[in-house]
């Protein structure tokens, strides 16, 4: 499905008396973000200087949209509906491609402390995205309403087929309604267990210590050594029975600690993590699974902050398309190409289609 059908499907806001068709802006908008634009003033500077080109994908009868106009859209679009184009989007690039989510799945929530609309700058939006760790694609973003966090994950997940693969979250989506979502959707997982829920840590440290002091469990551990900081991690896994209760997880089979001693400038720290798992996983497994959730705190926070400048922006970022660029150059260098030269500009649209 082209990227500009799927736009079409977006319900405009502001009504029937309107100069820019909401397909048209929303259009220009990508564009725009894959060449630097970071705000609806550079937005708008931008379809100024690239109308002729632009004009060979959307008509734009009223001219280049105005800063007002690319604001006031931000403003009203409705975040469900635009979400629901998205996922059409990803859904038609991976038909597109013959891929499908697979792998490791991280969940994790991030505040944009300068995404605020006027006179909320005390409840910042926080917005929870599922990354697939292998790709280090975006496949859903859901904002955090009422039920924070914690309910925009289980909303976010129930949007996607999970059969084959491992959800990885940290303590906070460590409780039943999420394991629940989990394995309903056919996936499994791998969650951090801290003190909110402290029964199920005491007997998961007792279970882990008798397993430490076997000397036939197995132990994996992996080193790092960069930029003078030196780290050594190592894990245990061991199969696991929790006590009943209403917050039992569902579908918990084992329990991992992974340790991790951090030497920096000659001081080296030590700590402890215990994880939740839906089945007994080897322990280089369970370390492959904690690195890779930080992917989306490295690959996918850092490069919006960054890169992207997604704390002081109000609009929704271009970075899935940016990555399906196969060029193996810094994601940097690809939107100064396409801000630089015609040919390169199109080369990415190409892939939004």
């Amino acid at each position: 499905m082209p990227i500009l059908q799927v736009l079409d499907e977006i319900p405009d806001p502001r009504g029937y008396n309107v100069v820019h068709e909401l397909t048209d802006v929303l259009f220009v908008a990508l564009a725009a973000m894959l060449c630097g634009a970071a705000n609806c003033t550079e937005m708008a500077m931008f379809a100024e200087g690239r109308l002729a080109l632009l004009r060979q994908f959307v008509p734009l009868e009223g001219g280049a949209p105005s800063h007002d106009t690319f604001s006031r859209v931000f403003r009203l679009l409705d975040p469900e509906a635009f979400g629901a184009a998205f996922r059409k989007l990803m859904a038609a690039f991976g038909q597109e491609a013959r891929y499908a989510a697979q792998g490791q799945l991280a969940v994790d929530g991030k505040s944009l402390r300068r995404a605020y609309e006027k006179g909320r700058a005390h409840m910042p939006p926080l917005v929870v995205t599922v990354l697939e760790c292998e790709t280090f694609m975006s496949l859903v973003q859901t904002i955090a309403g009422e039920g924070g966090e914690a309910e925009a994950a289980i909303a976010a997940l129930k949007l996607l087929s999970l059969k084959g693969c491992t959800v990885s979250g940290d303590a906070l989506h460590c409780h039943r309604r999420f394991t629940q979502t989990v394995v309903d959707g056919g996936g499994g997982y791998v969650l951090a267990i801290k003190g909110n829920q402290s029964k199920l840590a005491r007997e998961a440290a007792t279970c882990l210590d008798a397993a430490a002091a076997n000397p036939k469990t197995a132990i994996a551990e992996t080193e790092d050594a960069t930029h003078g900081r030196h780290e050594l991690r190592r894990a245990i896994v061991t199969a696991f029975r929790q006590s009943q209760g209403k917050a039992a997880l569902v579908g918990l089979k084992a329990v991992a600690r992974v340790e991790v001693w951090r030497t920096d400038k000659g001081v080296t720290s030590h700590e402890v993590r215990t994880y939740a798992l839906s089945r007994i996983m080897t322990p280089s497994d369970v370390l492959a699974a904690v690195r890779g959730h930080w992917a989306i705190e490295n690959r996918l926070h850092w490069q919006l902050d960054v890169l992207m400048a997604e704390d002081q922006a109000r609009n929704r970022k271009a970075l899935n398309v940016l990555r399906a660029d196969p060029r193996s150059i810094p994601l940097s260098h690809k939107r100064l190409k396409a801000r630089w030269n015609d040919q390169e500009l199109l080369q990415l649209v190409t892939h939004m289609r």
